[in-house]
Parts: C-alpha cells; structure tokens; sequence
C-alpha cells in the first residue's frame, strides 16, 4: 500500500544555483530531506500560535502520514515531511482537520478542473504581463509577504476570469514553500483602481464561492489580513457576493481603506509598500514576480501536470465543493446581487 505513494515522487526539482541568484530576495523551500529552517524566534512564534512543538514535529507528521494511508489509500499525494507540515501548520497541528484540509485540496483539482488542468506558469503569462498581480519584496513587520492584486488591471474582454484565478493560484503555491510563510501567513493588498462594472459583475457568486472556498478550506495557508485601497462605490456590491461565503473571522479581516492612504500606512508601513501607494521601497516592479514563476516552469509540471490524484478514491460525502448541487441558488442570488451593483453604479 506504501508503495503506491512512494512510487510518485513530486518534490520540487533541485532549484539551479545560477538560476536562483537573481531571485535571492524570496527564501527557498526545504531541502527534499525535510531539516527545519526556521529561526528560533520563528520556532518559539509555532510553538505559540500553531501549537507545535520541535521535539514532537516529526512525529506529528509521521501521525498524519500514518492516517493517509490508512484511510485515503489510493490517494496520489506527496507524503514528504515538508509537504504534509504545510497542512498541520495551518490547521494548528490537529490531525483531523490536516487531513480534511488535504482531500480539501486535491478535491479542488478534480472539482474546477478549468483552473488545474496544465496549470504551469507559462499558461498565465499574459496575466503577469498584464500586471495583474505580484509579491512585494519586502515582508511586514510580522515577516508576512504581501500578495499586490490590481483586478482593475483586467478586462473581461481580455481573456477568462478563471485565468486570474490560476495566476493566483500557482502564486499562493509559490509562496507557501517557505517555512516562514507557513508560519507567519500572508497579507493581500488588493488595489480596486479602474474597477468597474464589467470587472464587478463578470464572475458571480459561484465563482466567487469556489474562490473563497480554496482560500479558507482548501489551501494550506494563512491569509492574516486583506487590505483593499481605492474601492469604488460598487464595492458594496462586490463585498455583498463575497461575504456570505467568508467565515466569521476571514470577514473580519477585510480593511477598507478607500483612497485614504494614510490608514493603509497604519497596517502596512510605508517601509515595505512601493512609491504608488506612498511608501518609500521603490517603485512597483511587476516583474520581479513574474520572472521568479515563469523560471519554476519544470517544478509546477512536475507539481501539477500529473494523473488525477483523487482517481479511485471515495471522499466523505461533506467535501469542499457542492456548488454544483446549488448552482440554481447561486443564479438566483446573483440576479438579485446584480440589480445591487447597477444600483451602486
């Protein structure tokens, strides 16, 4: 039964030292024998927030991996020790919840295969060309990177909503790799110049709901706090599609700052924010990102490109995605949500 696994080896390929050199700001993973890179202030902030403990850290895993095999037998996942940390790191190292949050994961594969089929970053280039998002080069205070999304960057007649989603996606995955990020989380600043309605009004809720759905239940990382600048009136009608999927405390984590640049400063220092939203790190470089992804192409095939994981395998019936089933719940509710928008328009 071990053998099943152990025969599908996706770690991430050796990173090319010449390759690596000019993308020395964001840290590297793990090395494929799992050696924690963690500082010790980074152990003693686990041990307080995420409940783990050093002396029990591979144990822990050997639990989770143990659970696996025992109930998901045919579950084609990577079992390596920095791959399953991610997974008890974000549900604060409580077996059960580690391993919903893995069926979670790869569930969303076979759910939404539109974004997971030949997910690689040379598919989503014209979404970094278009500036659409990045990763600033310099952590918070809290040692959180922060996710710069421009969704007025986009236009619907562009390309497909869902190519955003994929963008964001291999993103999410890039920055989880890290050790840190896994424990200090992430912030999302998110700039709404230039949305309107057609951006508004383009995904829906059941987009919308599948979205939030990874974002909380099925990917393994911390999203500490969402700050949204430059917010339109229609927002409120943005926010309306959006909150009724967001649990207590994620809702709680949306800032509005609007144009007031001055409180975005209050959660975000100007140290680490670019000149365009008046900080004082330079100028924002919507490259640096890009050219980091594209040059992982080999690690996302490797990671993504890759039978279907979930082939053979009976989930429980309660799963991430049951969008389908309510799907006319969801029209409904966006044509009410719809007349909100023009209304706020």
């Amino acid at each position: 039964m071990a053998d099943q696994h152990e025969s599908i080896d996706l770690r991430s390929p050796p990173v090319d030292p010449a390759a690596a050199a000019g993308l020395g700001w964001f840290p590297r993973p793990p090395p494929p024998i799992y050696s924690c890179t963690l500082t010790p202030e980074l152990v003693a902030k686990a041990r307080e927030e995420l409940q783990e403990k050093p002396e029990w850290r591979l144990r822990d895993v050997q639990a989770l991996r143990d659970m696996i095999l025992k109930e998901q037998p045919n579950l084609r996942t990577r079992l390596d020790d920095a791959f399953l940390l991610r997974f008890l790191r974000a549900r604060k190292f409580d077996y059960d919840r580690a391993l919903q949050l893995l069926l979670n994961y790869h569930a969303a594969r076979k759910a939404w295969p539109e974004v997971f089929r030949d997910l690689k970053p040379s598919t989503v280039k014209h979404v970094l060309d278009l500036g659409f998002l990045t990763v600033l080069p310099r952590t918070d205070p809290s040692g959180r990177y922060i996710l710069c999304l421009r969704p007025g960057k986009w236009k619907p007649n562009d390309y497909p909503f869902v190519d955003n989603v994929r963008a964001i996606y291999l993103t999410l995955e890039k920055l989880i790799q890290p050790e840190e990020v896994q424990v200090n989380g992430i912030v999302i600043l998110a700039d709404y110049t230039g949305v309107g309605m057609s951006q508004a009004s383009n995904p829906g809720p059941f987009l919308a709901k599948r979205v939030v759905s990874i974002l909380q239940d099925g990917f393994p990382i911390r999203i500490k706090a969402v700050n949204i600048i430059n917010e339109p009136r229609i927002f409120k009608g943005i926010f309306a599609i959006i909150k009724p999927f967001l649990k207590e405390k994620m809702a709680e984590r949306y800032i509005l700052h609007g144009s007031d640049l001055s409180s975005l400063h209050h959660n975000i220092p100007r140290s680490v924010l670019p000149n365009e939203y008046g900080g004082t790190a330079g100028h924002l470089d919507m490259c640096a990102w890009s050219r980091l992804l594209l040059d992982c192409e080999e690690e996302f095939i490797v990671e993504f490109c890759q039978p279907d994981p979930l082939e053979g395998v009976v989930l429980p019936e309660s799963m991430l995605f049951e969008g389908e089933r309510a799907s006319g719940q969801d029209d409904d509710t966006f044509r009410v949500l719809r007349s909100q928008l023009y209304y706020c328009y």
